[in-house]
C-alpha cells in the first residue's frame, strides 16, 4: 500500500510498504482522509514516538470505509494514518456525523477527543466559569472554544495575528487576544483571573499560568510549543488551591481511550450535527505533499485542520452535505 514514511533524517517519503494485520477487536479501513496533527510534526522530528506496538508511520486520526461493512467512519489511532489502510481498535471508531463529508470528517476525531477529555474529563469545565485556550483558530483551539461556549463558560483565547482576533470571536470567544502584541498576564487580570487553561505553551508560560488561575483553578497542558522545562511557583500555585495537570491522548490505555470516544460521541457528535460546532478546515493536500501540509502547521497562522486526501470519497462527498 501506499504511505508516508519518516526517514532517518527525519523527513517524510512516500512509499509503498506492507498493509496492517489487524489484532484481535481492530479492524481494516480503507483510508480516504487523515487529519494532520501536532504531534505528527513532533514524531518526524523525533520526539514523539508512538506508543508500543503502534504503527511507526505517522497519522493519528483518519476518515474512511470498513472492510467488513463498507460502512463510512472516522478513527482514532496511536499511529499509521499516512497510508491507505489502517487497523483501527472497533472501540475508536465513530460514524460520520451527519451532515459532514467524508474528508473534512478526517480531522475531527482527534481534535474532538483532545478538547472533550481535557476541558470536561480532566479540567471539569461547566457552566459560568471562565476558560483561557490558547491558539484558539488552530484545531483543538477552534473545537475547544465551541465546545466551551456550549458548555456555558466565558471565552478567552489567544490568536496569531490581529485578523485572527475576528475570527476567534465567530467561534464563539467572548474576548481575543493577539499573542504577539498583548500583554497576557494583565489582559488575563483584568477578566478577573482564569477557572481554567488549556495550554499548549507549555514551561515557558508555566508561572505566568499558575498566577493566572483563581482560586481552584486548573491548569491543564497538552503541549510544549513554549519548551518542556519551566519554574512551578508552588506556594502560589497552593494558595490558590491550583491542579496542574498533563495530558496526552495516544498513550492512554485503551480503554480510557475507548471511554474517551464514548463521551464524545454523546457529547460533541450532537453539536456537530445540529450546525452549532464546526471544524474549519484550512486545507486539503494530496498524501504525497504531507510535507507541505506539516510546514504549514509549522508556520502558524492556519485557520482549523489541515487534511491529507489519501483515496476519493464514494459518490463525490466532498464537502458538507446539507440536509433539506
Amino acid at each position: 500500500m501506499r504511505a508516508m514514511r519518516i526517514t532517518e533524517d527525519h523527513r517524510l517519503e512516500s512509499a509503498e510498504v506492507p498493509e496492517p494485520v489487524p489484532d484481535p477487536g481492530e479492524v481494516l479501513i480503507d483510508v480516504i482522509a487523515a487529519g494532520v496533527n501536532r504531534g505528527d510534526l513532533a514524531q518526524v522530528a523525533g520526539h514523539y514516538p508512538p506508543p508500543p506496538g503502534a504503527s511507526e508511520l505517522p497519522g493519528m486520526e483518519i476518515s474512511g470505509r470498513r472492510r467488513d461493512t463498507g460502512e463510512e467512519v472516522v478513527a482514532l489511532i496511536p499511529g499509521g494514518g499516512y497510508a491507505e489502510v489502517v487497523a483501527a481498535d472497533e472501540g475508536l471508531l465513530l460514524p460520520i456525523p451527519v451532515g459532514m463529508g467524508v474528508i473534512e470528517a478526517g480531522g475531527i476525531i482527534e481534535v474532538a477527543a483532545t478538547a472533550l477529555s481535557n476541558l470536561v474529563l480532566e479540567a471539569g469545565l461547566h457552566e459560568g466559569e471562565t476558560v483561557l485556550i490558547h491558539g484558539g483558530t488552530g484545531g483543538v483551539g477552534s473545537c475547544a472554544i465551541q465546545l466551551a461556549k456550549s458548555l456555558g463558560a466565558h471565552v478567552l483565547t489567544t490568536v496569531g495575528s490581529p485578523a485572527a482576533i475576528g475570527v476567534a470571536r465567530d467561534l464563539g470567544a467572548d474576548v481575543a487576544w493577539d499573542r504577539y502584541t498583548t500583554d497576557l498576564p494583565a489582559a488575563v487580570a483584568e477578566e478577573g483571573g482564569v477557572d481554567v487553561i488549556l495550554d499548549v505553551i507549555g514551561g515557558a508560560a508555566l508561572t505566568d499560568h499558575v498566577r493566572m488561575l483563581r482560586e481552584g483553578g486548573r491548569l491543564v497542558i497538552i503541549g510544549t510549543l513554549g519548551g518542556a522545562r519551566g519554574e512551578l511557583p508552588i506556594m502560589e500555585l497552593m494558595s490558590r488551591r491550583g491542579r496542574v495537570v498533563g495530558t496526552t491522548l495516544r498513550s492512554r490505555p485503551l480503554e480510557v481511550r475507548r471511554s474517551i470516544i464514548e463521551a464524545t460521541r454523546h457529547v460533541v457528535w450532537p453539536l456537530l450535527e445540529s450546525g452549532e460546532m464546526t471544524i474549519p478546515v484550512h486545507a486539503r493536500l494530496p498524501l504525497e505533499q504531507a510535507g507541505e501540509a506539516h510546514a504549514i502547521l509549522r508556520e502558524g497562522g492556519h485557520l482549523g485542520k489541515v487534511i491529507l486526501e489519501v483515496a476519493p470519497p464514494r459518490g463525490g462527498r466532498h464537502g458538507r452535505r446539507r440536509r433539506g
